[in-house]
């Protein structure tokens, strides 16, 4: 069980990014009360979990609803991740999520900004989205996914501290250190995404 809560933890942090969220959330909030920018981290958090949580439970349904299977989409699901392992290698992903800081920053009647851009999609988005459907579907059991609904848990905890203190970690990480982190995250979730095709690769060879 604990290296299945580890599993789900690491890949779940690496998609969800907390520590590449920070930022881009300081600028949103930047004008705002230290009061009030807690409030929206809590509210984006809050939001971004049952997101989360309802795509963990629901998901496979969906699915069936669809006609979509499993294999197929943990292959679709790993093809996505790798994409965004990619992203954060080269710092794509954050450089998208700046311009779109940007424009939300442009628009100044837009003042709350814990549902769009931050809870989704953000923290939630397709990438953290597919990713907890994958880690659902390969688990048994419930026990097995009440452990990766702690995981879940354990790292939208983590985001919310990063994000209640983004102006501070900030100042601390520094914009290079940041990278640097970001570029090795990316190589992991790399990694992961691969195993994600392999394991649906194999279980369709497997069917065949």
């Amino acid at each position: 069980m604990l290296d299945l809560f580890l599993s789900a933890f690491i890949t779940l942090f690496v998609v969800i990014d907390p520590p590449g969220c920070a930022p881009i959330y300081a600028g949103l909030v930047k004008g705002a009360s230290h009061r009030q920018a807690l409030t929206m981290a809590v509210r984006a958090c809050v939001i971004a979990t049952l997101i989360l949580v309802v795509f963990a439970l629901f998901g496979e349904n969906l699915l069936g609803a669809l006609h979509i299977e499993l294999n197929s989409f943990r292959i679709a699901g790993g093809i996505m991740l790798f994409v965004i392992a990619l992203d954060m290698v080269f710092e794509k992903r954050t450089q998208r999520r700046e311009e779109r800081a940007d424009k939300i920053r442009a628009t100044p009647e837009i003042e709350d900004v814990s549902v769009f851009p931050m809870a989704m999609p953000m923290i939630a988005g397709p990438g953290s989205i597919a990713t907890i459907m994958l880690l659902t579907q390969r688990a048994q059991g419930t026990e097995q996914t009440l452990v990766v609904l702690g995981a879940l848990a354990a790292v939208m905890l983590l985001t919310l501290v990063a994000l209640a203190a983004a102006g501070p970690l900030m100042k601390l990480l520094g914009t290079r250190v940041e990278a640097v982190i970001t570029r090795l995250l990316g190589v992991l979730l790399a990694a992961l995404a691969a195993q994600y095709v392999i394991d649906g690769v194999k279980a369709v060879m497997a069917g065949v």
